[in-house]
């Protein structure tokens, strides 16, 4: 049963990867993604099948019979989801770094990025309060939904919108890490399936809605063309690993 939901959940999230529009926008354009009702329909799905397992019996059943096949814990105080959540979006300034340019330049880029994260960790912490649904491991009533998740599946389509003109598999490595970050989350008996499906859903729609966006926050908060200079780290003080960012203008 495990291994079937596993599966379906990559299908899932690896459909919204290939079936988006890949046409290149020229240099003189804004780099912006084209608001397309469709792209809608699998992030929203997740989200959808996340909301509905808090109250379904049926779904809740499949989530406690993958919490007792995935019972084993590896080390809480260093795991590898506290690192692998931030990968993604962190490989597109490593791919910068080395000389592999991606759609946007570095300010227009940190905008969308600060943008997608500004959303998805508003919408995971208003979610949070509002379900109060008990984590798998009884440590709290915070786990609906993943924000590891969420913040992994943030980065990987900000990875792949911003290298898929250059090769789909960046995108593909960002998904396939994005994936792993949310089992880790299950197997580390921090999270139930609903709630890393609807991470995945919250991050991939943030990141989108970004792209969307971003003519507009452009256009009237960041209006005149001024150098930015900004760095983005995860962070990690003896109790709670987050994800600081520097900004000067």
């Amino acid at each position: 049963m495990k291994n079937i939901k596993l599966i379906v959940f990559i299908a899932i999230v690896s459909s919204n990867l290939f079936g988006q529009n890949t046409h290149i926008d020229s240099l003189q354009q804004i780099k912006n993604i084209p608001f397309n009702y469709k792209s809608l329909i699998i992030p929203t799905t997740l989200i959808a099948y996340g909301i509905i397992g808090i109250e379904n019996d049926n779904l809740k059943l499949i989530n406690n019979e993958i919490k007792e096949e995935v019972s084993e814990h590896i080390d809480k105080k260093f795991t590898i989801d506290d690192i692998s959540q931030y990968t993604p979006f962190m490989s597109v300034y490593a791919l910068d770094a080395l000389g592999v340019k991606g759609k946007n330049n570095f300010k227009d880029r940190t905008i969308i990025l600060g943008t997608a994260y500004l959303i998805m960790g508003t919408t995971v912490y208003g979610m949070k309060k509002i379900t109060k649904v008990e984590r798998p491991d009884g440590s709290g009533k915070t786990s609906f939904p993943s924000g590891h998740t969420a913040t992994a599946f943030m980065g990987a389509e900000f990875l792949y919108q911003e290298y898929k003109d250059v090769s789909v598999w960046y995108g593909i490595t960002g998904y396939i890490v994005a994936t792993g970050t949310g089992f880790f989350r299950i197997y580390n008996n921090r999270h139930w399936f609903t709630d890393v499906v609807a991470g995945a859903g919250i991050g991939i729609l943030s990141t989108k809605i970004a792209y969307w966006i971003h003519p507009f926050i452009k256009s009237k908060i960041f209006k005149k063309e001024k150098k930015m200079n900004a760095m983005v780290m995860p962070f990690y003080n003896g109790k709670e690993y987050g994800l600081g960012m520097s900004m000067s203008f």
